[in-house]
């Protein structure tokens, strides 16, 4: 099977799933009703399809495993195609029918949304993990099972300037310069650029001019050309994988010579398929166990795989998938707890649900949760890995909260 007729099942079988979720035959009125908003046709649907399926894979498990303490979960998933708009008319149904709390996608519609899910009192967990999500002040109903962006981009260049720069002719000579490849115009590209340029400020980094980047991009040579003027030692990479392997190409043959850090959405499984020796040495932060590997319940997420699309063969699925899990897990946490103090308004989910997680232990490989009334940053630990020899290498964790303290409290919330 190639890969594009792969996904185009793919396509297929999410929307027989879905399907199947909505009408089960166990829905009832005791059912909690949560919406889901997924990619599967748009600018993201390269990573976004992986995760769609892995939502609805794992609201099977917990409905499987108990519920909700004894009620099951309906899901109502839907595919936006990355737009705006249509995210907007989703929200309104998932309003009109009830839903207790969404799962959502994208950065640009969640951060959109977030004003008025705030003011409808509505859990909101996406797969943005966005920093600008992170401060209850102003957006106190979204949440996320991550490290968020701003925190990955922090420690992917602190790990680089403590692991890497030390080990260039240059080093000790001059200053380090970095480079940045992203879509301006696409809020999730840009999310963390700002938190990326303070923190290779103050470790001293000289940061060369910006590179636009489509998360369409398959021919990057004017952006790699331009950065060539500049001779970057790294260079941070903020889309999502098809875009970050056309640069990754081009760079290398183009012999740019820059190492390559990477955010989690575009370090996945399919990064050294698509960009091939490129990709050797890459570096990227990744919160979450990538598929397959030996942590506490992934034979569960490898078993529900197999078991409700087993037309898709396993080494097409992806660290994605296991990131729908956290979230969808985290989620029913968070209902079970609310639900046992008597009361699943959407304030009791966000106040007697989330926040009472205190180093919280879903598996999965990602660091324990913590939620506070007045801080939704989960992690404060990047997880920062090496594909290097066909394998992906765990070579850092950076807990900036431990190394910055003061700033992570006083600065560094909600941006």
């Amino acid at each position: 099977m190639n890969a594009k007729k792969g996904w185009a099942n793919v396509s297929i079988v999410v929307a027989l799933m879905v399907l199947g979720l909505v009408f089960s035959p166990f829905a009832g009125a005791a059912d909690i009703k949560i919406g889901a908003l997924n990619d599967m046709t748009g600018a993201t649907s390269d990573v976004g399809k992986d995760y769609a399926l892995g939502i609805a894979e794992a609201i099977h498990y917990i409905n499987d495993t108990g519920g909700i303490n004894g009620r099951k979960i309906k899901l109502y998933q839907f595919d936006y195609g990355y737009r705006i708009p249509e995210a907007l008319t989703k929200y309104n149904l998932f309003k009109r029918l009830k839903c207790a709390a969404i799962l959502g996608w994208g950065t640009g519609d969640t951060e959109a949304l977030a004003p008025t899910v705030a003011k409808d009192k509505i859990p909101y967990v996406s797969a943005s993990y966005s920093g600008h999500l992170c401060k209850p002040e102003k957006t106190p109903y979204n949440l996320f099972f991550s490290t968020d962006y701003s925190t990955q981009s922090r420690g992917l260049i602190t790990s680089w300037f403590d692991k890497k720069w030390p080990t260039k002719p240059d080093y000790g000579k001059r200053k380090p310069r970095i480079a940045m490849c992203y879509m301006f115009a696409s809020p999730f590209s840009s999310s963390s650029i700002k938190a990326a340029k303070d923190q290779a400020e103050m470790l001293g980094f000289e940061i060369g001019p910006d590179q636009d980047v489509s998360l369409f991009a398959i021919d990057t040579k004017s952006q790699i050309l331009s950065l060539k003027e500049f001779k970057p030692d790294v260079v941070l990479h903020t889309n999502t994988v098809m875009s970050v392997a056309a640069t990754l190409r081009d760079a290398y043959a183009l012999g740019l010579g820059a190492d390559n850090l990477i955010k989690c959405w575009g370090f996945d499984e399919n990064l050294p398929r698509l960009a091939g020796k490129a990709a050797e040495g890459a570096i990227g932060c990744a919160p979450w166990a990538f598929y397959g590997l030996d942590v506490p319940l992934m034979d569960k997420v490898m078993e529900y795989a197999k078991k409700y699309n087993p037309g898709i063969p396993q080494e097409k699925r992806t660290i994605h998938t296991v990131q729908a899990w956290a979230n969808a897990l985290g989620l029913a946490e968070a209902l079970k707890r609310a639900d046992k103090a008597g009361d699943l308004s959407g304030e009791g989910i966000l106040k007697k649900g989330f926040e009472t997680m205190r180093g919280y232990e879903i598996g999965l490989g990602i660091a324990p949760a913590t939620y506070t009334p007045t801080d939704h940053r989960s992690q404060s630990e990047a997880k920062i890995y090496e594909y290097k020899n066909g394998e992906f290498v765990l070579i850092d964790a950076v807990d900036l909260k431990a190394r910055w303290p003061e700033k992570w409290k006083n600065e560094w919330l909600g941006w």
